[in-house]
């Protein structure tokens, strides 16, 4: 059985494109950004963090910021006092919307699912 061979893409180091979907675009927070500006459009940094309650603003930034390097979100600065910056999909951003959204309807289904079964065992007991 042979080894995988080891990709590189920019930055990102990996065996399979699945890995690589998932350093660009894996993790807690990451598809729920993805999913607000898609959904929403362009935000402000405020508007984006009031979108998503549980998020600190560090991790907030953080995750912008390499959503960015990877090209899935732009931002744009305003030269004005006080500065404004707002956040917004790329096209491929844009491009993974369909996957997001395949997301949340998996979601939608495994929710249905387990509050079936819920159901059943509470009618068994």
């Amino acid at each position: 059985m042979s080894g995988s061979t080891l990709k590189t893409c920019g930055n990102k180091k990996y065996h399979c494109t699945v890995e690589l979907t998932l350093q660009i675009i894996g993790g807690k927070w990451k598809p729920i950004i993805i999913y607000h500006l898609g959904r929403d459009g362009t935000l402000r940094f405020c508007e984006l963090k009031r979108t998503i309650p549980n998020i600190t603003q560090k991790m907030l930034t953080q995750q912008l910021r390499e959503l960015e390097a990877d090209n899935i979100v732009h931002r744009e600065v305003y030269a004005q006092v006080p500065p404004r910056v707002e956040y917004s999909l790329t096209p491929t951003g844009e491009s993974v919307l369909p996957v997001v959204h395949q997301l949340c309807e998996w979601g939608r289904m495994y929710e249905e699912a387990m509050a079936g079964l819920v159901r059943e065992h509470a009618e068994a007991v």
